[in-house]
């Protein structure tokens, strides 16, 4: 479990930084410990040819790095998502049963929420004051209720907007596997044309092929965990908001009333 009070104030600048810092620690602790056949799959380093023309730029290393900055931006997803699930313990409104709201009683609610200092960064506070103002300029329940659908609705386009660069991330790695592979044949198949009659051609024209699917291999499994932890991360933080939205409804919208 994340620490919390340690993380929900780290700017997102550190975070991001730090995990091109760790990317690069990285590959750096795999080239000092890995065997000379996961060096080749893992960082397209092969030792035993004394084959460095490609690392420390290759494609691997690149996909290395868009990994642990998608990790990053995962991170921060989650974050979020675990200061949206604490703002339900804040008890910004009456929670007893029998309470019913009338227009009068709302003023003090609402500079108590003004003073919340995730009031512009959490939704739940912002669900909460923008009902209070509707339902204080408008004496109708039926607005403010319409604006707590229409508010829940903008939010949840505002979660999915903030997964775009991991999406994109979890399609550019594949590609870079694919590139690499394409590369890899590439130039197998130059080889094997400028070295015709050298022996044990196929032996060896095999061989680098075999090497340039090793990208491909690595960056569908980095694209596998990368989703799964996505749309672990994603659900979690769109739960936080329904249940916000419902501590809104029963709290707020249902406790509401009119004097005629």
């Amino acid at each position: 479990m994340l620490s919390l009070a340690f993380l929900k104030d780290l700017d997102h600048r550190v975070i991001r930084w730090g995990s091109l810092g760790l990317a690069v620690a990285t590959i750096y602790i795999l080239y000092l410990t890995l065997s000379d056949q996961l060096a080749v799959i893992l960082l397209d380093l092969n030792r035993e040819h004394r084959d460095l023309s490609r690392f420390p730029w290759s494609i691997q290393n690149a996909m290395w790095i868009s990994f642990y900055f998608a990790l990053g931006e995962l991170l921060i997803r989650r974050i979020a998502a675990d200061m949206e699930t604490s703002q339900l313990h804040r008890h910004y409104l009456p929670e007893e049963f029998k309470i019913v709201l009338q227009a009068s009683d709302l003023p003090p609610i609402y500079r108590e929420l003004r003073n919340s200092p995730d009031l512009t960064r959490c939704f739940l506070p912002r669900l909460i004051d923008r009902c209070i103002l509707q339902f204080q300029a408008s004496q109708s329940i039926d607005q403010s209720a319409s604006l707590l659908n229409t508010s829940v609705e903008m939010f949840l386009h505002e979660v999915d907007l903030n997964y775009n660069i991991i999406r994109y991330i979890c399609w550019l790695i594949p590609s870079l596997g694919f590139i690499g592979t394409v590369v890899g044949i590439g130039e197998a198949l130059a080889w094997a044309g400028e070295n015709a009659r050298a022996e044990n051609l196929l032996g060896h024209t095999t061989g680098q092929l075999a090497v340039s699917f090793h990208g491909t291999f690595l960056a569908l499994m980095m694209a596998s965990i990368l989703v799964f932890l996505q749309n672990r991360v994603q659900s979690k933080e769109e739960h936080a908001l329904n249940l916000g939205a419902q501590y809104c409804l029963d709290n707020l919208i249902n406790r509401l009333y009119v004097v005629k």
